[in-house]
């Protein structure tokens, strides 16, 4: 089993930043992505940033130069930087990993309870 503990969300004005962070823990033989999702209310939860173990990375357009993703392989850490906030960034945002428990080519996918980030105008 694995488990992801987030941290960092928040309340910030327009304009502000704020940090996320993602520990993944449990049986782990590998991680073959980290990334963040949102869900906003009323809408679904989409793709914000996403980085891969070898260090390539997928970003939503809508976040594109204002958010860094980056992730630490060692202590299967994922964060995400997020700047220049908007309004409309405000969601819960999840973190989720695709994660190989042991040297068996049989992936999973876990979540995090997800975490609030409010942007006020």
């Amino acid at each position: 089993q694995v488990q992801l503990v987030e941290s960092g969300g928040g309340l910030v004005q327009a304009g502000g930043s704020l940090r996320l962070s993602c520990a993944a823990s449990g049986i782990i033989f590998s991680i073959n992505y980290m990334g963040w999702y949102r869900q906003a209310p009323g809408k679904q939860r989409e793709l914000v940033a996403r980085i891969f173990s070898g260090g390539s990375t997928n970003y939503a357009d809508s976040v594109k130069g204002r958010f860094t993703i980056s992730r630490d392989n060692a202590s299967n850490t994922v964060t995400l930087q997020m700047s220049s906030l908007k309004p409309e960034d405000t969601a819960v945002y999840y973190c989720n990993a695709e994660v190989r428990p042991t040297r068996t080519p049989l992936d999973y996918l876990y979540w995090g309870q997800g975490t609030q980030v409010t942007v006020s105008s």
